[in-house]
């Protein structure tokens, strides 16, 4: 139902830190029509070329300079997902995706106060890594 939100294309890019590569990351939408506490994500899972990134390997930013694992996010009530603002979803992986064409399967659910389900977001692109 709100795939479309989901994994905002050409936002997928190998992260270089101190000179090398550490992992890859992407922007997702929100799946909801308003802003959330990043506590009220329900999950997100990452899959490249078939294969699920481990959940403990996924960070998430709403600033890009603090980053939370998906266990830490569960009790962060002062960073909001805001409407219209990109989640930043990293996956820590020594080298980063290889260079070529993988399959990146993004999925995002959230909680609402007032929804009794989770609302969920899939979307798989084709990225090309340089």
């Amino acid at each position: 139902m709100f795939d479309n939100n989901v994994f905002i294309d050409g936002t997928c890019r190998n992260v270089v830190e101190n000179g090398a590569v550490t992992g890859f990351e992407m922007q997702t939408n929100i799946t909801y029509y308003r802003g959330i506490p990043l506590s009220m994500i329900e999950y997100i899972r990452v899959a490249v070329d078939g294969q699920d990134v481990p959940v403990e390997d996924i960070r998430i930013s709403v600033d890009q300079i603090d980053w939370f694992s998906l266990k830490e996010a569960e009790t962060v009530t002062t960073y909001k997902w805001e409407y219209g603002e990109p989640l930043y979803v990293r996956v820590v992986k020594d080298g980063g995706l290889s260079a070529g064409t993988h399959k990146v399967k993004l999925t995002v659910a959230t909680r609402t106060a007032y929804i009794p389900i989770p609302l969920e977001g899939i979307k798989e692109r084709e990225v090309t890594i340089a």
